[in-house]
C-alpha cells in the first residue's frame, strides 16, 4: 500500500516521541507521513477569521513537523486538523493510510479524556494495521511475531516479515499455547487444534520465506506455555507484531488476551495488525 503514515498529535511532549518513530516508519516504506490533530468543537471563541478547528493548533503541528523532519529529513510531510471524536477519526483517515500510529494512550486531542484501552477499541475499527508506541525497544533486536491460532497468522505474519526485511533484522516467532480459551472441546480437541496451528504455522512461514529469503527466521515454543514469555521476548526486540480480529469473544474489551497483555506490558512498540 503506498498511502501515508498517518500518526496522532496532541501536543504533548509524548506524542512528539511518536512522532518521530512513525516518520522514520515512513522513511523505511517510503511514503509520505501525515499529522493529524484531532480536536472537539471548543467552547469559547476564536479570533476574527480563524477558523475555529484551527484555533490553538498550529503551535502543536509545527512543533512535530520540526520533530519529524529531525528523525527522517527525507520524507514528505503533510499536515491536518480534523474535528471529531479521535478514535473515529483515526479509524475513518485508515482506511487510506500504510499504517496508523499511536501512543500507548492513544491521541487523546483537545477537551478529551485519555484512556489507556484506546488502541484496543481503536485497532477493532480500524482498516489497517495499527503502531502502538510503548516500551524500551532495542534498536538491534530483531522482530518479534506472536503466533496464537490460525485465524490471525497469515496477516500477522506477512506484516512482520515485512518489517524485518525493511529493518534489516531478524524475525522471531514465538508459539504460544493455551492462550485463547475458546475451545469448546476436551483435551484431544485441543490436541487436534495444535496439530492444526503447527500445519499452518509450517505452510505460512515456509512460503514467506521464499518471499524475503533475506530474513532470518527463528521460531521459539516457551516450555512455560504463556503469555509471560512473549512479554520478556519483547524487552529485547524492537517490535512485537500481533494479530487481531476485529470483533472478540472476551468480556472486558475488543481484544484477546494476547493483544490485552501486549498492550499493556510488552517493552517495545506493538504493532496490531486486522487480520
Amino acid at each position: 500500500m503506498s498511502g501515508p503514515v498517518v500518526v496522532g498529535v496532541d501536543g504533548s511532549r509524548s506524542s512528539l516521541t511518536v512522532v518521530e518513530v512513525a516518520a522514520q516508519q515512513a522513511e523505511r516504506l517510503g511514503v509520505g507521513l501525515e499529522l493529524m490533530e484531532v480536536i472537539g468543537w471548543p467552547s469559547g471563541g476564536t479570533p476574527a477569521g480563524v477558523p475555529s478547528w484551527a484555533a490553538g493548533s498550529t503551535g502543536a503541528l509545527a512543533e512535530a513537523e520540526r520533530r519529524a523532519h529531525s528523525a527522517a529529513p527525507g520524507v514528505r510531510i503533510a499536515r491536518e486538523v480534523l474535528v471529531g471524536e479521535p478514535g473515529n477519526v483515526l479509524a475513518a483517515e485508515s482506511r487510506r493510510a500504510s499504517l496508523t500510529v499511536v501512543g500507548r494512550n492513544g491521541t487523546a486531542g483537545h477537551g478529551t479524556q485519555r484512556d489507556d484501552s484506546f488502541a484496543g477499541h481503536l485497532s477493532a475499527r480500524m482498516s489497517g494495521p495499527l503502531l502502538v508506541v510503548r516500551g524500551r525497544p532495542n534498536p538491534a533486536g530483531p522482530v518479534l511475531l506472536a503466533v496464537h491460532g490460525t485465524s490471525t497468522l497469515r496477516g500477522a505474519a506477512e506484516f512482520a516479515f515485512a518489517e524485518a526485511s525493511l529493518r534489516g533484522t531478524d524475525l522471531v516467532a514465538v508459539q504460544l499455547r493455551h492462550v485463547v480459551a475458546t475451545r469448546p472441546y476436551g483435551e484431544s480437541g485441543a490436541a487436534a487444534a495444535e496439530d492444526d496451528e503447527d500445519f499452518a504455522l509450517a505452510e505460512t512461514l515456509s512460503e514467506l520465506r521464499k518471499r524475503y529469503p533475506d530474513v532470518t527466521l527463528r521460531c521459539r515454543r516457551p516450555q512455560a506455555r504463556s503469555r509471560r514469555a512473549l512479554v520478556e521476548a519483547s524487552g529485547d526486540s524492537q517490535l512485537l507484531v500481533v494479530g487481531v480480529r476485529g470483533r472478540s469473544r472476551f468480556g472486558g474489551g475488543l481484544l484477546d488476551p494476547v493483544g490485552r497483555t501486549a498492550l499493556r506490558e510488552a517493552d517495545c512498540p506493538v504493532a496490531l495488525v486486522r487480520c
